[in-house]
């Protein structure tokens, strides 16, 4: 595994296991299989309904003397409905059943986003958080969270692949050493990103999949990537990715594709209206 080194100092595997649209049931699967597989990121969210899960596999492989909690990094993300409830981070740490996670995002620029941010700080402060994050900030509402916070984030998740990189956003907070965590990583599936001719060729070269091809470039970009999977072997073959590295100029030739789509579009109104909607746990 290789690790970024995020503004504070916190160390970040650059790869990790996404739980994004993954069941309860299969969640506890997938993560604990990832974790076996040598993973170390588990990233889930109040909005996916399984951090009870994530919880449980975590314990599962702890338990059984897989790994300690220290050597694992767990992020997770507070939902816009929880914002302004006081008691949202504490709620979240009981169903993961840790005491902190590693990283700990507000998961819309929605709502009282500067108030959730706040609460962010504060368990950063406390010890609960060791390093903090937004999710999908752009303009005017991330210069209002830089210019009003206290506490820069260290990550920031945003959609990003060879189609789309946010090299906008990252120049944005770059004097921050704000750290890009992507999803989406392969395209949402597409088939069309992942069979470019450029990754066909590459994988030919280093005798891998083309979705590893990709996977590996994401890395080497430094962005915290996490792609998600149920498939153990999927998870196994998207960990398969640090026994080679892309030349200097392979890296440019894919650069040439960035700008060539997003696949998330929604407009303030819809992220509104989306984030507005309150989660069965909530009551």
């Amino acid at each position: 595994m290789e690790y970024v080194t995020l503004s504070n100092g916190v160390k970040a595997p650059v790869l990790g296991i996404g739980t994004f649209m993954i069941s309860p049931e299969d969640t506890v699967n997938s993560v604990y299989s990832a974790i076996k597989l040598g993973y170390r990121l588990i990233d889930t969210a109040n909005a996916y309904m399984n951090e009870e899960s994530v919880g449980k596999a975590v314990k599962k492989a702890i338990d059984e003397g897989l790994v300690t909690r220290e050597d694992l990094f767990i992020s997770t993300k507070l939902w816009p409905t929880l914002y302004t409830n006081d008691a949202a981070v504490e709620n979240t740490l009981k169903r993961l059943d840790m005491d902190y996670v590693d990283l700990l995002f507000i998961h819309q620029p929605a709502g009282n986003y500067m108030a959730g941010y706040r609460q962010l700080e504060k368990a950063y402060k406390e010890g609960k958080a060791k390093s903090l994050g937004i999710s999908n900030f752009y303009e005017e509402k991330l210069d209002i969270l830089l210019k009003e916070s206290e506490i820069k984030p260290h990550v920031m998740q945003l959609e990003a692949h060879p189609y789309c990189t946010e090299k906008e956003v990252r120049d944005r907070v770059a004097e921050y050493g704000t750290v890009l965590m992507g999803w989406y990583p392969l395209g949402h599936g597409d088939p069309g990103l992942v069979k470019e001719e450029i990754f066909t060729n590459l994988a030919d070269k280093y005798r891998k999949s083309n979705a590893q091809i990709v996977l590996r470039w994401a890395t080497q970009m430094q962005f915290i990537t996490i792609p998600g999977s149920k498939n153990p072997d999927h998870i196994r073959d998207n960990g398969d990715i640090f026994d080679f590295s892309l030349t200097d100029d392979e890296m440019a030739a894919i650069a040439k594709l960035d700008g060539t789509k997003k696949y998330y579009n929604a407009t303030d109104d819809q992220v509104e209206k989306y984030a507005g909607m309150h989660l069965p746990f909530e009551g």
